[in-house]
């Protein structure tokens, strides 16, 4: 199974370079966002004690060395938001002075993800070699929505919603399988099922330098999932979310063409890709996600080891439709522990 996971400044000091080597085997490629340039996480992500230029430094070193390793690579302009610029030629000047700056550093980028079809455009008018991919964010989850995005993208970040479904699955590796595209599944992501504040939330992130320049109105928490997890009661919509358990991962294989992990913003990434590479992880579950939710719940943590036998068949054929059903209360009460 191909993965590719998110680069980082790791804040151990360990070089993310050094990770990579260790589990080059299973890595097929890296991610990565540009300092300065909106992207699906904040900024602050790259920013190392020393300052911003010691963390694009960094960057550019390692994305040489990736390069010299053989790891393919896929540059993140995947904001959900641009404002003003998003059809403009500031933005098309941006873009091609980034990956025109990558082709001299290190050869340029196999990748470009985007959640916008006028960023995706750009690129494939002006670098036709590079191939794009749709980002998660863009919540592209059937044939039918693919088949409308059919000119823009040579790869698909399946809606992380529906992939719990080995059915719905199928169907869009299917399609992609015989349009010439490739499936891309984030395995690890923490979000919420058909989170409502997903695309505020998004919009959000991409004006996260904004934001914090002003003043926030006290007492609004417009992030569904951390309003939801600031009550303990609500730890078993964490079962119900999207995420894939690393024992259940071999299920996907010749279901997708790659595995994203999401470790860009995780504070053990090492730990992430042992889990998933290996197919088995003894500890807290929430650990292994990103956003994790572990600190609002402590000292109460899910049991991974825990998980019933039949887990990923049930998950498969779950609707959404809680009222009748009350399976996830039961397996919170079978894996739920305390420290």
């Amino acid at each position: 199974m191909k993965f590719t996971i998110g680069y980082q400044c790791p804040e151990s000091g360990e070089r993310f370079t050094d990770i990579v080597a260790d589990y080059r085997a299973h890595i097929d490629e890296v991610y990565f966002a540009w300092p300065g340039v909106p992207s699906g996480r904040p900024e602050s992500d790259l920013v190392l004690p020393d300052g911003p230029q010691a963390a694009l430094r960094m960057l550019e070193e390692d994305i040489e060395e990736l390069r010299r390793m053989g790891v393919k690579l896929d540059l993140l302009l995947n904001a959900n938001c641009h404002g003003a610029e998003a059809m403009s030629v500031t933005l098309e000047k941006r873009v091609c002075s980034l990956l025109a700056h990558l082709e001299s550093l290190c050869g340029g980028v196999e990748y470009v993800t985007a959640a916008s079809p006028a960023v995706a455009q750009i690129v494939k008018k002006n670098f036709p070699a590079i191939k794009t991919r749709a980002s998660v964010n863009m919540r592209i989850g059937t044939p039918q929505a693919m088949s409308y995005a059919a000119e823009w993208f040579d790869s698909f970040c399946l809606q992380r919603d529906v992939q719990r479904n080995f059915g719905i699955v199928k169907r869009a590796h299917d399609w992609c399988g015989r349009h010439g595209k490739q499936l891309c599944l984030l395995v690890n992501s923490g979000c919420l099922r058909f989170c409502p504040a997903q695309v505020f939330h998004d919009n959000a992130v991409a004006h996260d330098a904004e934001i914090d320049h002003a003043a926030t109105v006290p007492g609004v928490h417009p992030y569904a999932c951390w309003s939801l997890f600031r009550e303990q009661k609500h730890l078993v919509e964490f079962l119900k979310a999207t995420w894939i358990r690393p024992e259940d991962l071999p299920r996907y294989e010749g279901l997708a063409d790659l595995f994203k992990l999401a470790t860009r913003r995780h504070s053990h990434p090492r730990m992430v890709l042992e889990a998933y590479t290996s197919g088995g992880y003894r500890g807290d579950l929430m650990n292994l996600m990103e956003p994790g939710y572990a600190p609002a719940f402590a000292p109460r943590y899910i049991d991974n080891a825990r998980f019933p036998d039949d887990w990923a068949e049930r998950m498969a054929r779950c609707d959404g439709d809680c009222g009748e059903c009350d399976y996830c209360e039961t397996v919170l009460e079978q894996t739920e522990s305390n420290y």
